[in-house]
């Protein structure tokens, strides 16, 4: 038997699982999960719990060849009409011996949209040839940005954005760190793919404006901790289990080199300081460029996403926590949900029996994403499809039964691009409760601290992708934000990637930005006592207005 790749003979107990239509084939050990087979040629599915076989994301489809019997969590994920058509959780099957597996486009992790807009001026033609240049990296959990500047006049020359290829290892932080405590040589692995990333990355945005590489000459990169540890080179594990301290939340001056990055052996990379084990440099960022890190305002920041960050600033101090507002919001755990991607539901609006959608690229609806989800439940709660604890109303236009659970129909099969009905189901609504009730037992928790009551918030910043894309009505309809008036909110993209870009052409900024990290009184939310109780009662879809002290 030969090897796939050299020609040469296999050794023993050696098997070959061709990936199609990704065109890969992965030389394993007999028992090797598929995922992990995909994994080691570089075919990145969507991993979102990690492997622990709960989501469901990696489904694939048995070609030729035989793979060991379904497991539990299978039978558990995937209808038996599924499994007897050959389809397949990877991160549970293990190939028996050579097989073909086809993988769903569903189950790739597909580009998404990228935030990294951010109000600079238009980009110019390219650099005059004596220019300095300067890069901003914002390393996201979910997605890269990174900012080619000339140092010289402050522009910004180019951009670009990616997917963190980490995802393939796990979704979330915790997912991560899990795969590093499991895997000897998993954060070196977590590292090298996010570096080789950012190395293709920087390729592109030098050949946009026809700039070499080697006339960089400084790096900001801001990132969440676990992301800052990774990039660093460091140990995770302590940000695994309580209480969650990084093993530093010093700024770090690394050369280039050090870093990963293929650049000029003189460059620096700057990581600003993170807060805590869960709020980050880039959160810091995100304080220094939308101004609530130095105002004497009473204002709110919060940048959304699997962990949200939240700030207050009241009366001169600064409070931050960290809320585990988990993946629905980038569409995870929903049962048609997806990323931002073309074809996914990213509006809804919901009139008598009449029921409209929106979608990225206005192409026929695949799934939907995060904002499209909060939309349609903050709608089927204004038409009474469900009522304030989430539960469906069966008489309600829409609403209707499928294997006796109820759910509420979006669009039906005809209208989609995939020719299957896009629904809600109760479990999507749970989803949502359980993401936005975090969110805002977080903010109201913080409002406690300061003695402060929501009316009194005379700015409210969101940030992010999942922010920036959010229908702010659904919002405080379904009770995820404070019901202050519309025009009190702002909502700014990638703010973490502006502080960043800020801090790469002003040693000041980096100054104020070290000052703002120093000046956070940090909330643990978990050991809170207010938080628990917070967090009950917003998962009912109640008044957006009630008082933050009556926790």
């Amino acid at each position: 038997m030969e090897s796939p790749t050299s020609g040469r003979p296999r050794a023993p107990g050696i098997v070959v699982v061709d990936l199609q239509p990704a065109g890969r084939r992965a030389a394993v050990a007999q028992g090797t999960t598929i995922l992990a087979a995909a994994q080691s040629v570089g075919v990145e599915l969507q991993a979102i719990c990690g492997g622990a076989g709960t989501c469901a994301g990696c489904r694939v489809r048995l070609a030729h060849g035989a793979l060991s019997d379904p497991t539990p969590e299978e039978h558990r994920e995937l209808s038996s009409g599924e499994i007897v058509a050959g389809l397949r959780m990877a991160c549970q099957a293990t190939a028996l011996g050579d097989v073909r597996v086809d993988i769903p486009p569903e189950s790739l992790t597909a580009a998404q949209r990228v935030q990294l807009e951010g109000g600079e001026e238009p980009i110019p033609a390219g650099p005059s040839r004596l220019s300095r240049l300067g890069l901003a990296i914002d390393i996201g959990t979910t997605k890269l940005a990174v900012y080619l500047l000339d140092l010289d006049s402050g522009r910004t020359l180019a951009r670009a954005g990616a997917m963190n290829p980490q995802i393939a290892y796990g979704e979330d932080l915790i997912s991560r760190i899990a795969y590093t405590d499991q895997n000897p040589a998993g954060g070196r692995v977590l590292r090298e793919k996010l570096v080789d990333r950012l190395n293709r990355l920087i390729g592109e945005i030098c050949a946009q404006v026809g700039a070499s590489r080697d006339r960089i000459v400084d790096v900001v990169a801001v990132g969440n901790t676990v992301m800052h540890h990774l990039f660093a080179g460091l140990a995770v594990r302590t940000l695994g289990t309580a209480p969650y301290r990084p093993l530093t939340t010093d700024a770090l001056d690394l050369s280039a080199r050090d870093a990963g990055l293929d650049l000029s052996a003189g460059t620096r990379v700057f990581v600003p300081s993170n807060i805590a084990g869960y709020v980050g440099a880039d959160h810091v960022a995100a304080l220094l460029s939308t101004g609530v890190g130095e105002t004497n305002r009473t204002a709110l920041a919060l940048d959304i996403g699997t962990n949200t960050e939240i700030s207050l600033a009241r009366g001169g101090r600064l409070f931050s926590c960290s809320s585990p507002s988990g993946p629905a919001f980038e569409g995870a755990h929903i049962s048609a949900g997806m990323r931002a991607a073309p074809g996914a539901i990213e509006r809804v609006c919901i009139r008598g029996a009449e029921v409209s959608t929106y979608t990225i690229g206005r192409l026929p609806p695949v799934g939907i994403c995060g904002s499209g989800v909060l939309d349609a439940v903050a709608e089927m709660r204004a038409v009474g499809a469900i009522d304030r604890r989430g539960n469906f109303r069966a008489e309600a236009p829409g609403v209707r039964a499928r294997q006796g659970q109820p759910e509420f129909l979006l669009v039906p099969a005809a209208q989609t691009g995939h020719h299957r009905d896009i629904t809600i189901t109760r479990g999507d609504v749970n989803e949502i409760q359980l993401a936005k009730a975090a969110i805002r037992a977080g903010i109201d928790v913080l409002l406690h601290e300061a003695q402060c009551e929501p009316a009194e918030l005379e700015e409210i910043v969101v940030a992010g992708a999942f922010g920036s894309y959010l229908d702010l009505s659904s919002a405080v309809r379904a009770g995820l934000l404070p019901g202050v008036p519309l025009e009190r909110f702002r909502q700014v993209g990638n703010a973490a990637g502006a502080g960043a870009r800020q801090m790469l052409l002003s040693a000041e900024r980096r100054r104020a930005a070290q000052a703002i990290a120093r000046r956070v009184e940090y909330v643990e939310l978990a050991a809170h006592p207010a938080f628990h109780r917070g967090f009950v009662t917003a998962m009912s879809f109640e008044d957006s207005t009630r008082g933050a002290l009556s926790l």
